[in-house]
């Protein structure tokens, strides 16, 4: 009976939100209480503008960002000091005084002026209902399909509805608050920041918030900021008091929440923001709420629907997210991984979009003025993880923020390559923020790491190698060209191998067992990283035909690179020097970069390096912070091993928030991934970490299921990019491809790899090197295995590969052969 009662009552609510003209009824987030907290609210976002929504029928918290919204004023934080103190702190590294390089490089090279302005919220929109404490029969949701919060509950038998969208069209948050008796709607509006603003009223409907940002260290606030809210009541009066807007006995309410600032770029402030702000605002109220709502919708969608994941349901999928979040471990809910997976690109298209800023540590949205980490851009994982879902999950004009960044931080950093260590290109450390900053902040530990622009660097290959475009190649090559200019100047011969390392540096904010630093040189991360630069710099170069000079001393200083080595425990060396500690479990995994996001480690092509890169990940163990769990994701999905992958999705998706109150890695009630705290790069993370399970075109082929758990034994994809421009969908039963049908979007021989024998037309077994460019093998050095006993076996599957001959716009159905 109860089970009949629950079934008649969320029929009920589907009526109420129309669920049953949608597509996918449970592409949605739902609850069946307000939030009480800021990580229980859900999210809005255009790209710019931001919005935490709490849906509380008494006392509503729409909270507000818009992404410029940072402390400070343009700004440079080098420490030139660096240049004079370079050769004595390598002369400490390579005699073992590591305490001494750090203390050095802590006094000589860290800034002294800036180490990143925190990104700020622009303030709270609360909207109070008198007489509403009663309330009953609530439900709110996120639906991802239409990208609008909502919320309806009952008081005195009178239904209230809200809807909250940004829209990217109209640039406004627009907002509609009804009832279903006439006259019933009544609240007053205010809107407040935690700092100094000037709040004031325009006419009987307008609020209007400015300010400027907040100084910081030795930085000046200088960013204005505007937001006007704007209420239109349909029936019923709107009036002004003090500081607060009143409605009375209105039908309908519409309001529209513009915002903006008078940043530029980041170094020209000069804009007006209140002009800016009426602006977007006028344009918006020249249409009704039906057309922008379907304009937004429409703008969204162009986006959102091009992938779609059907990973099954059971009857968990009638019960609140929350609670789904809960059982999740222990129960059978393979939709809630298909939510989660949505929900990411959800965040992605709502935090970055074309001609707007990348999305941070927090994408668009933060309540706080110094919110943890600056809620800035840590570029020694972090953003890059915010932009690994972006090709495969095609949304690739999402990281047109980031490219434009690079870009920005390349023209930066040629002054912080010259000032601080006398070398041609740009160099980027471990951060920047709005303004662009290049310089190493916070500490030696974390900021002596000068690899951020080899790491951006690699995503603008990426983007090329899906789309194949070489307008764009061309157009970035000069950022991959300066900095391998930087490491040319900047790598250094070491003593004992006379190998070509990049000194001083660390191995992400990981220090070895036992040592009293973590300075050091020629980390296998950085020599990952200055590979990749360098071996992507030429086929760059050599596409375009340019720079033969340069390439040839590219080539030179590459065969100089210290080859992976394998330590005495079977484990991926993380330093020059066997200092790997077995028990260490830090969340940082820099090491595995050549594994993922990076294509140098292989099961086919490298098997030694494959199986020390799971011994490497097994010691380090699972469960950690939320990001960290994500990375793992795709780790074990490049590991081929589904299950594992899974294990850690599982880790991924537990409550952050404990009984006790503590909070752990995981996910928070409104799906935000938990560091903790709040960090979403652990959403970006996890969603590009499920797509490399189900497709991998990085290793000479496009392999199809490659790290299928064993909990999804039925399925489909959709939609989904391959590099070489192939967009695939695929089908699966009892755990094995069914069928697949590759789109071809700029012609060129398509490599499939299976774990079942195919059939198709054309289909042909492959022989030999796949001879489409982009699905190129990198050429890795030889490893050196220090392991006192035998490497842990590689367990693999049979693998079956066939070429595909293709022309741009075919579309090609492939079928499991029988």
């Amino acid at each position: 009976m109860k089970k009949v009662i629950l079934l008649l009552g969320l029929f009920n609510l589907a009526l109420i939100f129309g669920a049953c003209t949608q597509n996918e009824p449970h592409l949605k987030l739902w609850y069946n209480k307000p939030a009480n907290k800021w990580n229980e609210a859900l999210p809005v976002g255009n790209g710019r503008l931001g919005a935490m929504v709490f849906g509380n029928p008494v006392n509503e918290v729409i909270q507000l960002n818009e992404n410029t919204v940072y402390a400070g004023s343009p700004n440079r934080n080098d420490n030139s000091n660096a240049k004079e103190s370079l050769q004595e702190v390598r002369d400490l590294i390579f005699e073992g005084k590591y305490r001494e390089a750090q203390d050095l490089i802590n006094r000589d090279f860290i800034t002294k002026t800036s180490h990143g302005m925190p990104y700020q919220t622009v303030g709270n929109l609360k909207l109070a209902f008198p007489g509403h404490e009663n309330y009953s029969d609530y439900y709110r949701e996120l639906d991802l399909e239409k990208a609008v919060t909502s919320s309806v509950y009952k008081v005195d038998g009178v239904q209230y509805k809200t809807e909250i969208f940004s829209s990217f069209p109209d640039q406004v948050i627009i907002a509609r608050i009804s009832a279903d008796k006439k006259g019933s709607v009544n609240f007053s509006a205010t809107v407040e920041r935690p700092s100094e603003v000037d709040v004031k009223t325009s006419g009987n409907n307008e609020l209007i918030l400015s300010g400027l940002t907040s100084n910081h260290e030795s930085v000046t606030g200088k960013v204005e900021f505007v937001a006007k809210v704007k209420i239109i009541p349909s029936g019923g009066s709107v009036s002004a008091e003090k500081k607060s807007l009143i409605v009375s006995n209105a039908d309908v309410v519409a309001i529209y929440i513009s915002m903006a600032t008078n940043f530029n770029n980041y170094h020209d402030i000069s804009a007006n923001a209140f002009e800016r702000v009426d602006s977007y605002l006028d344009k918006a109220l020249k249409k009704k709420y039906e057309n922008a709502l379907n304009d937004h919708i429409t703008d969204y969608q162009n986006y959102f629907n091009r992938v779609s994941l059907d990973l099954g349901e059971t009857e968990a999928v009638n019960n609140p997210t929350d609670v789904r979040l809960e059982q999740f471990a222990s129960g059978d809910d393979p939709q809630l991984v298909e939510l989660y997976f949505q929900f990411g690109r959800y965040l992605l298209i709502s935090s970055s979009r074309p001609g707007g800023q990348p999305a941070n540590l927090q994408g668009i949205w933060n309540n706080q003025l110094m919110p943890p980490w600056d809620s800035k851009y840590t570029v020694n994982i972090n953003t890059e993880m915010n932009y690994w879902p972006s090709e495969i999950t095609n949304l690739s004009e999402m990281n047109e923020p980031l490219v434009q960044m690079v870009r920005e931080v390349t023209e930066a950093g040629r002054q912080t390559a010259k000032d601080m260590y006398g070398a041609d290109g740009w160099v980027l450390h471990h951060n920047t923020d709005l303004w662009r900053i290049n310089g190493p902040v916070d500490g030696a530990t974390w900021g002596m790491w000068p690899m951020g622009g080899a790491w951006l660097s690699q995503h603008l290959i990426y983007k090329y190698e899906y789309s194949g475009n070489k307008e764009f190649l061309k157009s970035v090559y000069p950022v991959l060209k300066e900095a391998s200019e930087f490491y040319l100047d900047f790598l250094v011969e070491e003593p004992e191998n006379k190998w070509l390392v990049v000194c001083p540096s660390i191995s992400p904010e990981n220090t070895p067992a036992g040592h009293p630093s973590s300075v050091t040189a020629g980390t296998t991360m950085d020599n990952q990283l200055v590979f990749d630069l360098f071996t992507n710099t030429i086929k760059a170069a050599e596409i375009l035909k340019t720079d033969k000079e340069l390439v040839d001393q590219i080539k030179q200083a590459l065969q100089r690179i210290p080859p992976m080595q394998v330590g005495k425990w079977g484990q991926l060396q993380e330093w020059m020097y066997d200092w790997d500690n077995p028990d260490d479990h830090h969340r940082h995994v820099s090491h595995l970069y050549g594994l993922y996001p990076s294509n140098q480690i292989s099961p086919y092509q490298s098997p030694e390096l494959f199986s020390a890169a799971r011994t490497s990940l097994i010691a380090r163990g699972d469960e950690s912070t939320g990001w960290s769990m994500g990375w793992k994701v795709n780790l074990w999905a490049r590991l081929l091993d589904g299950d594992h992958a899974y294990k850690l999705i599982t880790d991924q998706l537990t409550p952050s928030v404990q009984p006790n109150g503590r909070e752990r890695g995981g996910t928070y009630p409104n799906f935000f991934d938990a560091h903790p705290p709040f960090q979403i790069d652990g959403n970006f993370g996890c969603t590009a970490g499920i797509a490399e399970m189900l497709l991998q075109s990085h290793d000479g082929a496009l392999h199809l299921l490659p790290a299928l758990p064993s909990k999804w034994q039925k399925g489909n994809v959709s939609g989904m990019k391959a590099r070489g421009g192939f967009e695939i969908e695929i089908q699966w039963e009892n755990g094995e491809l069914k069928t697949a049908e590759i789109k071809s979007l700029i012609g060129g021989v398509c490599r499939l790899r299976s774990y079942v024998p195919l059939e198709g037309k054309s289909l042909k077994e492959a022989s030999g090197k796949n001879p489409n460019p982009f699905y190129e093998i990198p050429e890795i050095k030889q490893p050196i295995i220090h392991a006192e006993n035998e490497l842990s076996e590689n367990s693999l599957k049979k693998v079956y590969e066939y070429d595909l001959l293709t022309k741009t716009g075919d579309i090609i159905k492939i079928n499991r052969k029988y």
